[in-house]
């Protein structure tokens, strides 16, 4: 399938709007445009779906046979691009749980697996695409010729778009949040690891329209890697929702080139950005990743064509108010010949910016001391086309809904979760860290309380 202009009177949030409800929507969001890197966003209706349990998958199969277990199939189809086209043609819009990594590396666990409600990779095959340019303000579409003649129909009768939400609480709390902050210090001094990325779960209630509430979300966060996926899963409806900054992998088959780039270090927006940028703690703790992510990269690239192009920068994410400033690096490397997205992903998921370094100990202290599974939050959404080009996010600033009641976008009295981590290196501060999360979570100001116990 090839991408082809169309004319379509509407901006990505009023297409949002008018998706119908009786429509699927699996969805890519850029928000941003004021960034380059944040140019197409994609609106999907799924023809069906896949999803792969943590049973269904054999750990002692070897790394790349269990990416193959979690990744759809597909043709390699060839496609000519030209530079004005999308990048996506037709393929599979989906996400990886963080907890795939343990299926991926059994030894990066601790104990027994823990089993989580969701599933370790669910996939929706996207054929009826819509997609923005948000550099040339056009749209293109892939698929049904009558889409876009449909949206633009139901325009005129937008769903409802009202949401309610509870107070978030975290399901670990301050208090052993900050214990367990003290914890891995005790094991950098022990010399265990370098740096763990420490999570918490805000979790709450929702009542209406998720979709609503992306829109309000991604309003706020302008997501350059933002996705969206509804998902019907036995008797129960899931909606995941993603706003986040961070690019965990790309892929261009037609070149082979693979980027990363991983994120460490946040602020709010309203600080001196001096202040990041000369921060000796934050600097050292993307050193270390970006060491982790070469590494990664290394075990799947060309030898010696893995490269830090952009050692620092300091990007600002989000509208105004509850905006952010985040410490980012750029390594790349050229994939070698033969290999392709199954073998990638076997080599660097989950992500070193959301794990630590050595990454295998850094997930085994997380898994003895968060008290949950994380599930979706801290994997990765994206895409992964025909062609075999491939983009995910990692799954930071991602909320997960889930009811047994409620239509595909609409829920009554569904449970929420909302995650916030942070970095944990050897100067580190529990009170520090604990404050930084709540940071991260300043997206939901105005839209519900957090509560700080």
């Amino acid at each position: 399938m090839t991408a082809h202009p169309i004319q379509l009177e509407l901006t990505p949030e009023r297409a949002l709007a008018a998706w119908p409800g009786d429509w699927p929507l699996a969805a890519l969001w850029s928000g941003d445009q004021a960034a380059s890197r944040s140019r197409w966003t994609l609106l999907a209706r799924p023809s069906r779906t896949l999803t792969i349990r943590a049973g269904e998958v054999e750990p002692g199969a070897g790394p790349v046979a269990v990416s193959q277990c979690l990744l759809p199939r597909i043709g390699l189809a060839t496609t000519s691009l030209s530079p004005e086209a999308p990048p996506f043609s037709a393929g599979w819009i989906g996400s990886l749980a963080y907890d795939a990594g343990r299926a991926i590396e059994p030894r990066a666990g601790h104990g027994p697996p823990r089993t989580g409600g969701w599933p370790v990779a669910c996939w929706a095959r996207c054929d009826d695409v819509l997609i923005f340019d948000h550099a040339q303000l056009r749209w293109w579409a892939v698929g049904d010729p009558e889409l876009g003649t449909a949206l633009r129909i139901s325009a005129g009768h937008p769903l409802a778009s009202s949401f309610t939400l509870s107070p978030l609480s975290s399901l670990t709390g301050r208090a052993r949040y900050m214990a367990d902050v003290a914890r891995v210090l005790e094991y950098i001094r022990a010399g265990d690891i370098y740096q763990a990325n420490l999570a918490h779960a805000l979790e709450g209630r929702f009542w209406g329209s998720t979709r609503g509430l992306f829109a309000d979300l991604a309003a706020r966060a302008r997501p350059w890697y933002g996705a969206y996926l509804e998902l019907a899963d036995g008797g129960s409806q899931r909606v995941m929702l993603s706003l986040s900054p961070e690019l965990f992998l790309s892929l261009d088959p037609a070149t082979r080139l693979i980027e990363t780039r991983p994120m460490k270090g946040t602020r709010p927006a309203s600080t001196d950005p001096r202040e990041l940028e000369l921060a000796h703690k934050d600097r050292a703790e993307l050193n270390m990743i970006i060491d982790l992510q070469r590494n990664d990269l290394g075990r799947v690239c060309e030898y010696g064509s893995v490269k830090v192009t952009e050692p620092r920068v300091i990007e600002r994410h989000g509208a105004a108010g509850p905006s952010l400033l985040q410490a980012t690096a750029t390594v790349t490397g050229r994939l070698r010949a033969g290999l392709g997205p199954d073998e990638l992903i076997a080599a660097a998921f989950p992500g070193g910016s959301i794990t630590g370094a050595p990454k295998i100990r850094a997930m085994q202290i997380i898994d003895e001391l968060e008290p949950a599974p994380r599930g979706p939050y801290c994997g990765a959404m994206g895409w992964l086309g025909d062609d075999g080009r491939l983009s995910l996010n990692i799954a930071i600033r991602t909320a997960v809904i889930s009811s047994q009641a409620g239509g595909p976008a609409q829920f009554r009295n569904a449970s929420l979760s909302y995650s916030v981590g942070a970095g944990i290196v050897a100067d580190s501060s529990p009170e520090a860290e604990w404050a930084e999360t709540l940071d991260k979570a300043s997206l939901w100001s105005g839209l519900a309380t957090i509560e700080d116990r």
